[in-house]
């Protein structure tokens, strides 16, 4: 069923100059979040056919030494109520545009030393999903993403952005990230860190 939202425009527009959500601590939760950027959300039959809110469970994932931090690292959802709506999709009924909100708290393990922090990815999203399978994700608060070395417009590394931005996902997964007004948190860091301590 193809469904159109003739108030998508201005809803992305609005999400795109409101003003952000205050920064808050990697280890805090906020109240509505997308899946992580750094693995594509899948978007269930139920909800394409229904455009109702939908359970949209971020899947743990893995990255090894080198990848995003010099060291082995996993992240899994410990708080995970992240939904999604279909707002719009193509002719063929795969999605167009997705609604994501709703708590998500990631715990970032680097599986070498065993540091861990509890990161807060709770932004809303509205993501446009290209026919190429690219994605242009508009945001307002936390996202967890990682970027591979020569990714995208961040070095190596996986980050917790926050603010008010857009990430602009090719097809092949490199990232522009445009930043209105917020911050990119390199989480590889601040796990080092905990490890040597």
């Amino acid at each position: 069923m193809r469904r159109t939202l003739l108030a998508l425009p201005v809803l992305a527009a609005a999400l795109v100059a409101a003003a952000p959500a205050s920064a808050t601590p990697a280890t805090s939760p906020t109240a509505a979040s997308p899946p992580t950027a750094a693995s594509p959300a899948s978007v269930s039959a139920s909800a394409t056919a229904t455009g109702r809110w939908e359970p949209a469970p971020t899947p743990p994932f893995d990255f090894p030494a080198g990848a995003r931090c010099d060291f082995p690292m996993h992240a899994e959802p410990i708080l995970d109520e992240v939904v999604q709506q279909v707002l719009e999709t193509y002719p063929d009924g795969s999605p167009k545009w997705v609604a994501y909100k709703g708590p998500l708290i990631v715990r970032v393990t680097d599986t070498a030393s065993g540091a861990a922090l509890d990161v807060d990815a709770g932004g809303s999203a509205v993501v446009r999903t290209r026919p190429d399978g690219s994605r242009l994700w508009f945001v307002l608060g936390p996202v967890l993403t990682g970027f591979g070395e020569n990714g995208g417009t961040l070095p190596r590394g996986l980050y917790r952005l926050d603010g008010t931005y857009t990430l602009d996902i090719d097809a092949a997964g490199g990232k522009k990230l445009t930043m209105l007004h917020g911050t990119a948190d390199d989480l590889c860091p601040r796990l080092a860190a905990a490890g040597a301590s």
